[in-house]
């Protein structure tokens, strides 16, 4: 049987659905993690095919081809809408309301992450591996080209995800990642 514009290919799902930015739903904190909110019959759907926990997605803009990764945070958006970070929608070049693909990935846990700040700003703060560290609690996965956004003190600091190991996205659930750090967007020797 086929159920292909329901989003059934077997074990897996993949969805269209309209993105709005964590500002549209009292959901401040979306703002500093990588998870979405999603509808309650994707939690049906995903729920009947017997997937891999955690949840994680890969979410494709079909227009510009861009593509990253995220987990999820909760199923209570409107059904036809998902609730993204702001920096995931720029990162996708998506405005809101605009169309995104969410299709459920395994990915492999990951081993190795390079990443570079756009500002030495970032450097100055007293002790910069630590802020990583807590922002990185809230994220589930990292994908090659994205940009992540770390808030600290009241500021926010983008950071490039320039590579990960093994793959261009990778699980940092439960992970002992080694990370690498290449020198701030706006350095000069």
């Amino acid at each position: 049987m086929f159920f292909d514009g329901y989003g059934y290919h077997g074990r897996s799902f993949e969805q269209t659905y309209r993105c709005y930015p964590a500002s549209f739903i009292d959901k401040p904190q979306l703002e500093n993690g990588d998870k979405i909110i999603m509808p309650p019959s994707a939690l049906d759907r995903l729920a009947s095919l017997h997937i891999d926990y955690p949840m994680l997605f890969e979410l494709r803009n079909d227009s510009t081809e861009r593509v990253s990764h995220c987990g999820v945070l909760e199923f209570i958006a409107e059904e036809g809408m998902i609730y993204m970070p702001y920096w995931m929608m720029e990162n996708l070049c998506l405005q809101e309301g605009d169309i995104v693909t969410v299709k459920n990935v395994t990915l492999p846990k990951g081993k190795y992450v390079k990443l570079q700040p756009h500002t030495k700003d970032f450097l100055d703060i007293s002790n910069p591996k630590a802020i990583l560290e807590t922002t990185l609690r809230n994220f589930s996965c990292l994908t090659t080209g994205d940009s992540i956004m770390v808030a600290y003190n009241n500021k926010k600091y983008y950071i490039d995800i320039v590579e990960t190991k093994p793959s261009n996205g990778i699980s940092i659930i439960e992970t002992d990642c080694e990370v690498d750090f290449a020198p701030p967007l706006d350095y000069k020797e």
